[in-house]
């Protein structure tokens, strides 16, 4: 059997991260499919992320790479952005259905 050659990556420990908390959401084996993670891979950052909140409960100092934030004039112009593309898509979807009816009418 043809071994396959993978390419070691590397991924900052904020990925590993946010990839960890996705997996205890959704499970290993999804999370890994949506990423493109090995699910091995995944399950060791899972399995330290819970034995780091593990320390953390116990007592034990805990070093977890904080996510960014981001400012609340920033994340309100993107909220603006996003209903009024979906105030658009919405429009669209209308009227794409209005469209269907008509022609399907006339086509009788």
């Amino acid at each position: 059997m043809k071994e396959r050659n993978v390419p070691k990556r590397q991924y900052t420990q904020e990925y590993k991260l946010e990839s960890a908390r996705l997996a205890q959401s959704l499970g290993t084996n999804e999370a890994a499919r949506r990423l493109g993670v090995p699910s091995a891979t995944l399950g060791r950052w899972r399995r330290a992320l819970e034995a780091q909140n593990t320390l953390c409960a116990d007592g034990g100092s805990q070093t977890v790479v904080a996510t960014p934030r981001r400012p609340v004039s920033e994340l309100e112009a993107e909220n603006s952005r996003l209903r009024k593309a979906l105030a658009s898509a919405r429009l669209d979807i209308e009227i794409l259905g209005k469209a269907t009816a008509y022609f399907a009418r006339g086509s009788r």
